[in-house]
């Protein structure tokens, strides 16, 4: 893929937050994290890939009334500019229409690069862009592989979530033989930690064996607050700053932004 004329320009970092399990906190990764990078001063735009609508809904925005959505954008060729809404983060967002977008898009050539060529007119404007995807490995799921830069996959600490991980391999291994090479995991975060089982403990010693260092070092515990934010349509970063979920994603930021300067 050439650069050509966005060399002399900065150019977004696309991160995919993918698990084909649902429950494992995706959407509120997706949200936080961006949250976080905002505090640290970066611009960042969050696309809500999945027909629920959830991180939509996150930022007090209701997909049912959502007339344009990511939907057009992939579908109709709508420019996705159209389709963000300012809020704590930018939000590409979704509405229930997304539920049909594979159908839609099955019978179109380069069905899996509509979102990847959509980017291109905002690539310059972000420094990062975050993409949750819906709980399974389909074609909206590809679109968002296809187009990012790095995968982060949220893994719940029980035994059933990590199994997902290795059919999510194996879906970036044929994304990376067929569509886009460099894609990459950035890490593995464990999410929904419940510290006084002996469980999770064993669950991320598990993960660690399996994957060494592409764990993070972040842990995202278990909190109610978690399910308390989105219904006020903010991230627990503003909801909580001072609480411990808020903060667990403040160093889960600083860990990633280091990554990328490695």
């Amino acid at each position: 893929m050439t650069d050509n004329n966005k060399s002399s320009k900065k150019k977004a970092k696309v991160i995919a937050f993918a698990n084909q399990k649902g429950g494992v906190a995706k959407t509120t990764t997706t949200l936080n994290l961006s949250a976080a990078f905002v505090e640290e001063g970066h611009k960042v735009l969050c696309i809500d890939m999945d027909p629920q609508g959830n991180l939509t809904m996150s930022q007090g925005v209701d997909p049912d009334t959502v007339e344009t959505s990511i939907y057009d954008v992939l579908v109709h060729k709508v420019p996705i500019s159209e389709i963000i809404v300012k809020r704590e983060v930018d939000v590409a967002v979704a509405s229930i229409d997304l539920a049909g977008a594979e159908m839609a898009l099955s019978t179109q050539i380069g069905r899996e690069r509509a979102l990847d060529k959509a980017l291109d007119e905002i690539r310059d404007q972000y420094d990062f862009i975050c993409i949750d995807t819906p709980p399974s490995l389909g074609l909206l799921t590809i679109n968002a592989l296809t187009a990012a830069d790095k995968v982060i996959v949220p893994v719940q600490c029980e035994y059933l979530s990590m199994r997902g991980l290795i059919q999510l391999q194996n879906t970036l291994a044929m994304i990376r033989e067929n569509l886009n090479p460099d894609v990459d995991i950035e890490g593995i975060l464990p999410t929904l930690v419940d510290s006084r089982t002996l469980h999770a403990k064993e669950a991320i010693e598990l993960l660690e064996e399996n994957f060494g260092d592409r764990v993070f070092a972040s842990r995202i515990k278990k909190t109610i607050r978690f399910a308390e934010a989105p219904v006020k349509g903010m991230s627990v970063l503003k909801y909580d700053p001072d609480g411990m979920a808020a903060q667990s994603y403040r160093d889960l930021a600083k860990e990633v932004i280091a990554h990328g300067n490695r």
